[in-house]
């Protein structure tokens, strides 16, 4: 399956984002869409072998709608100034539009005060309120400034939908014409005993405070993906490669893999790479979080969009593109932007079939008062308030807005957060698994005991180093790095090995040489025959202090003991403590030994521990975990409410099956590939403290979204029976069309506006 961005232009509400999500997913070989209302984009999941680009172009183009292809150095790259430059476009036309209606609505309304309050106002001249000049001065408001919505109204038609453009035009083209036929002919009104009374004000207000609230929504919209802008605006323009033997500045997007790059003290490192000469201190603050800057010599790796701070050196370009670490966050921003949560599900039911229901009210409504009262007027003006107060862009916009926001919060805070079903799942956490290496710790262990059975003599101790390290160099596990690099402190010069097998969770072994060496657990020695109870003193007092030991045996006997120890995290025992605050539950997942990952969790404040656990066996142990919090109610069913959601948290190859399985997966950035695309959430920085932060900003973010559906729902429920004037029989009042249109324009504003405010989301560290 292939994952395309579209860019699409022509929506006016939620609906419209559900005509083209129908359109798109009817295709064959689409077996995903997703259209965000809110920032504009459509993400399609598709076979190529069944759906190509140019017939979903074309769906969307058949729907009524136009829909552009992004490439991902677009969406990385150039998209941004386009996306501001017709953001900027459409705020000057509806401008312009709301200017010119302004003036004239003034005028009309002006004019209309006599017959709206029933007084006689000497001050006000008496031609203002001429019929055929108010319908002069209503015409352009009518069909320039709301061309707009008939186009959009005409589209809805064409293909058998209705949307918000629909209500608008019904609303508006019923006041006007109505008024229309009252100009040209007064006297049928007048024959009937019925004043001929004329609505050309109500429908240019309407008009006008509409696209005053397209504006403040259009402009807001635009704040939503500032964090994209942010991290667009992160990266370097241009690079200065060494081609030829002469230094070349290239705009970055020309940079090629393996192409040698100077940077100079204050630059910014314009893509990834690895230092081939020269050291210098790098601030990574922008990408990873972390306020002190790191010290890299050749060997290092640097990250696109870091500012060298001290020193001159070269590297080697190993990821350009879009395959830099700034573009891999920018699309999974992107990605999580234009997803939807569940919790919006409802709102999309219900925008559905908004619109036809709404109609419909407004015809029960005219019919209803019509017949009661015999009056034209009352049924008129209830049936303009129920059209035009109606909108559905509350809804459609209340869940997207927030997870945009939300999204780009995090990503400004290190935490990249894949889809906004992750984001729903991590504001309801109720346990936390941790892994030990690398997670807990920094990664890094270090050999600290070694002792071998032939003791010093002979070198025997050098010799047993020289097998063991040149087998562990084929290994990828940190503790086999820790082996190297104290090989390699000892002087030891290593070979190479033959028939290197590793066995998962258990250890390694192959032929060094004549000799068949074996290193791993006690476990697995044993299980396959090996003696291991000489060094079992060392041993338990190894594990006591919190080393994990490793067994070292040659041709089938066992020669060697070796105690690796990994320092814990700086922040790791504050997190812990902050997560216990917080009323989660937090578990220890390792395959280290028990002692060893007791010791550990006894200093970070961990109670249960889940220790010598197999990367095969830790899926099934968070599958044990989540089973804990369901009740059964009946033979087959379960309490949904108490499903006790769990969150895995690791770094390695070996934690992918156990963070797949989690119903909230987080890698931390600094762990393996494998790690971090099997997981929902990316802690970039490898702070522990990013997972307080990650729950906290989905609670703020979920929250949010349930305030908008709130106001979006409640101002539906309360602002269509009053405007059909379900009210009228017990106070006299009816809503005024004129109020309808600004309660309409503005509840979608104010559903962007209360999103907004999750930019100003801050954690408090509790200590």
């Amino acid at each position: 399956m292939d994952t395309i961005t579209l860019k699409l232009r022509g929506m006016s509400c939620a609906s419209c984002a559900n005509s083209i999500e129908e359109a798109i997913s009817s295709l064959p070989g689409v077996s995903e869409c997703n259209v965000n209302f809110g920032a504009e984009e459509a993400t399609v999941k598709y076979n190529p072998q069944q759906a190509t680009i140019k017939k979903i172009q074309d769906a969307v183009l058949s729907a009524g709608y136009s829909a552009t292809f992004l490439q991902k150095q677009e969406m990385i790259i150039g998209e941004d100034d386009e996306y501001k430059a017709v953001r900027k476009a459409e705020s000057r036309d509806l401008m312009r539009k709301v200017m010119v209606g302004g003036v004239i609505s003034a005028i009309l309304i002006f004019g209309s005060l006599p017959m709206m309050t029933g007084l006689e106002l000497p001050f006000i001249p008496v031609w203002l309120h001429n019929p055929w000049l108010q319908l002069i001065l209503t015409a352009p408001v009518q069909f320039w400034c709301g061309y707009r919505f008939y186009t959009g109204a005409w589209k809805a038609f064409k293909h058998h939908g209705a949307t918000m453009d629909t209500l608008i035009v019904l609303g508006t083209s019923a006041a006007f014409f109505y008024s229309l036929f009252v100009t040209v002919f007064p006297d049928f009104f007048i024959n009937q005993g019925l004043k001929p009374e004329v609505y050309y004000e109500t429908a240019a207000v309407v008009i006008t405070l509409i696209m005053l609230g397209k504006l403040f929504e259009n402009r807001a919209k635009g704040q939503t993906r500032e964090a994209i802008h942010k991290l667009i605006g992160l990266q370097a323009r241009d690079a200065r490669v060494i081609r030829n033997g002469r230094e070349v500045d290239v705009p970055i997007q020309e940079v090629e893999l393996d192409e040698i790059i100077l940077v100079r003290p204050g630059e910014k490192i314009p893509v990834d790479g690895e230092v081939i000469e020269g050291s210098s201190t790098i601030d990574e603050a922008m990408v990873t979080g972390e306020s002190v800057p790191v010290k890299k010599q050749p060997g290092d790796e640097v990250i696109g969009a870091t500012i060298n701070k001290t020193g001159i050196f070269k590297f080697k370009a190993i990821r350009v593109g879009s395959d830099t670490v700034l573009a891999q966050i920018v699309q999974l921003v992107r990605q999580a932007q234009g997803s939807k949560a569940p919790i919006q599900r409802l709102a999309d039911q219900i925008t559905g079939w908004f619109v036809p229901v709404v109609i419909a009210i407004a015809i029960s409504t005219f019919v209803i008062w019509f017949n009661l009262m015999g009056n034209i007027s009352l049924a008129l003006i209830t049936t303009l308030g129920v059209l035009i107060i109606a909108c559905p862009c509350a809804l459609g916009l209340a869940t997207p807005t927030s997870v945009m926001v939300g999204t780009g919060k995090g990503a400004e805070n290190g935490i990249l957060i894949k889809s906004a079903e992750s984001l729903e799942a991590a504001s309801k956490i109720k346990t936390i698994v941790l892994d030990k290496t690398g997670t807990l710790t920094e990664g890094k262990p270090t050999v600290i005991n070694f002792v071998t059975v032939g003791g010093t003599a002979n070198q025997n101790e050098l010799k047993l180093i020289k097998l063991a390290a040149s087998l562990e160099r084929n290994s990828e596990h940190p503790l086999g790095e820790a082996v190297v690099r104290y090989a390699k402190f000892q002087g030891v010069e290593l070979t190479d090995a033959r028939d290197f097998e590793a066995i998962v969770g258990s250890g390694i072994q192959g032929y060094i040489a004549s000799r068949f060496v074996q290193i791993g657990t006690k476990r697995w020695l044993s299980e396959i025959g090996i003696n291991t109870d000489l060094f079992q003193e060392q041993k338990d007092a190894w594990e006591s202090l919190g080393q994990t030991v490793i067994w070292i045996a040659v041709d089938g006997e066992i020669e060697g003991l070796m105690g690796i120890a990994d320092t814990l995290k700086p922040t790791s025992t504050q997190a812990v403590k902050v997560m216990h605050q917080l009323g989660l539950e937090v578990v220890m997942l390792t395959g280290d030994n028990r002692p060893t990952a007791e010791t550990i969790a006894d200093e970070v404040g961990i109670d249960r521990v889940f220790a010598e656990v197999r990367p095969d066996q830790k899926a099934g142990v968070i599958e044990s975990l989540q089973s804990e919090g369901i009740r059964k109610k009946g033979k087959n069913k379960s309490s949904q409410s108490n499903v006790k959601i769990v969150a895995m948290v690791g770094d390695g190859i070996n934690d992918a099956p156990a963070l797949a399985q989690a119903d909230v997966g987080m890698a931390i950035g600094t762990g393996t590939d494998v790690a971090i695309a099997a997981s929902d959430i990316t802690l970039v920085s490898g702070d522990l403290r990013s997972i307080i932060t990650a729950i906290k900003l989905s609670q703020a973010t979920i929250n949010n979204i349930r305030q908008n559906l709130f106001f979006a729902f409640i101002y539906n429920i309360l602002g269509i029976p009053i405007a059909a004037g379900i009210i009228f029989p017990i106070f006299g009042w009816l809503l005024n069309p004129i109020i309808a249109g600004g309660a309409m324009a503005f509840s979608s504003v104010s559903v962007v506006t209360n999103a907004l405010r999750l930019r100003n989301f801050k954690l408090k560290n509790e200590r």
